[in-house]
């Protein structure tokens, strides 16, 4: 029977599914290998179905890197803060360029020579340290600090020279521009009153992130074991991710999830009731200075000129010592692997920009296929993937296996490669031209 047979030529012309004849799907590859590689007499004896499903899913890993097309692309308009996410199933880029009004790519070379660090919390002695003047009281555990501190969030360490150690901020409350914090028992009847600079830590290593922007909240009131937060004041200038800190929320990392009218939806539950409530929002930085001045700075290709003019032309064309990456006028960008953004020069601000990137082909049920021209490599990639892991098998049956592999891989990179004979002949016809200076 016809690999056709069940579907007529109307029936594929009226669906959707254009050109996946040239695809096998990897639940077929698995019942073929099962088939002709698995059974007395065969290469395989015995071997567990899980076994190969996995070694077919490597397999269809590894091809997808640097044999397989990359068909994934992503076009997406750049926003004014200059960043746009990496893909859901993003493993490399392959390029990234811009399309003109006339709908021709230019491409968009990266730079090394800039980043978005993490930006870390100084004191003005330049010390990683954030740090408050308290007034300790005698025979109390509560702590009234020199002014309001939006940024200190329950759950920090503190420490001075009168709180022992493994203090750990317990309440928290607001009022007429000062911030008063409880500490926990292992501080409580503190032996000393008066004046002294606390210094406040996330935990016992981490260093405290700088703050963009931290306020206090007024007039708020939630139920007992309930995660929505009624603002009657109005939310204010809440954001979803900021971080949310009130005594009644134990969780340490309380973030908000959504916000929705005068209503705050956060990722913990309450301990208790509550009613005319303050509580701190902090948003963490995640902008360095220098990811500020890279995005701020208008770059020298963004000017728009064939370079003829009073201070490069009396060169007579020389521009020596000049990077080749950096001579040209496309932009340029960078990618930051620890927030998952991709961040664009200022010149590319509203610019029509095409991703396209690799991916492992085991994101989603329907894009797990391989082309009919890399069948067979794959069948050879499970075949040694299975005979390598056995401990019965020869050192010299492992090799061949391993010859075939790389033989049946580099066959269907040839093939996927699609080189045809009359667009070569046509290159080289060009290539022939006498070029006259």
């Amino acid at each position: 029977m016809g690999l056709l047979d069940d579907q007529t030529e109307q029936e594929y012309y009226s669906g959707n599914d254009f050109g996946g004849y040239q695809f096998i799907s990897i639940g077929d590859v698995v019942a073929n290998f099962m088939a002709t590689y698995v059974g007395e007499g065969k290469i395989l004896s015995k071997t567990n179905r899980a076994d190969v499903y996995f070694h077919a899913h490597r397999a269809l890993q590894e091809l997808s890197f640097d044999t397989f097309k990359s068909c994934k692309n992503q076009e997406i308009e750049v926003p004014a803060n200059l960043t746009i996410p990496l893909p859901q199933d993003y493993v490399n880029y392959v390029k990234l360029s811009w399309s003109d009004a006339s709908g021709i790519e230019h491409i968009i070379y990266p730079t090394s020579k800039t980043s978005n660090p993490r930006p870390i919390k100084q004191n003005d002695d330049g010390e990683y340290k954030f740090q408050a003047i308290g007034t300790l009281t005698q025979g109390s555990n509560s702590i009234v600090l020199d002014k309001e501190y939006s940024n200190i969030a329950m759950g920090m360490f503190v420490s001075g020279h009168s709180i022992p150690a493994s203090v750990i901020v317990n309440e928290i409350s607001h009022s007429g521009g000062i911030t008063t914090i409880s500490i926990n028992a292992l501080g409580s009847n503190m032996s000393f009153t008066g004046d002294e600079t606390l210094t406040f830590v996330i935990n016992n290593s981490n260093l405290v992130d700088q703050v963009e922007e931290s306020f206090t909240l007024s007039g708020l009131s939630w139920a007992a074991a309930d995660n929505k937060i009624t603002a009657a004041n109005g939310v204010g200038g809440v954001k979803v991710g900021m971080k949310f800190a009130n005594n009644d929320f134990a969780t340490l990392n309380v973030f908000v999830e959504d916000v929705t009218g005068n209503v705050i939806t956060v990722s913990s539950n309450s301990s208790t009731a509550s009613s005319s409530q303050t509580a701190s929002f902090i948003s963490y930085t995640k902008s360095s200075d220098t990811w500020g001045k890279y995005k701020s700075h208008t770059p020298s290709e963004n000017r728009e000129n064939d370079y003829e003019d009073d201070t490069y032309w009396p060169a007579n064309g020389g521009r020596y010592g000049l990077d080749p990456q950096h001579a040209q006028a496309n932009g340029s960008y960078y990618i930051d692997c620890q927030e998952g953004k991709i961040h664009f020069s200022s010149n590319l601000s509203g610019k029509t920009v095409i991703l396209r990137y690799i991916s492992d082909s085991l994101g989603k049920d329907h894009e797990m296929q391989v082309h009919k021209f890399a069948e067979e490599a794959i069948y050879k990639w499970i075949a040694y993937g299975c005979i390598a892991a056995r401990v019965d098998v020869p050192e010299y049956v492992i090799r061949r296996y391993k010859k075939e592999k790389f033989a049946e891989t580099r066959k269907a990179k040839l093939r996927l490669s699609n080189i045809k004979l009359e667009e070569i002949t046509q290159i080289f016809r060009g290539k022939s031209k006498q070029i006259k200076h």
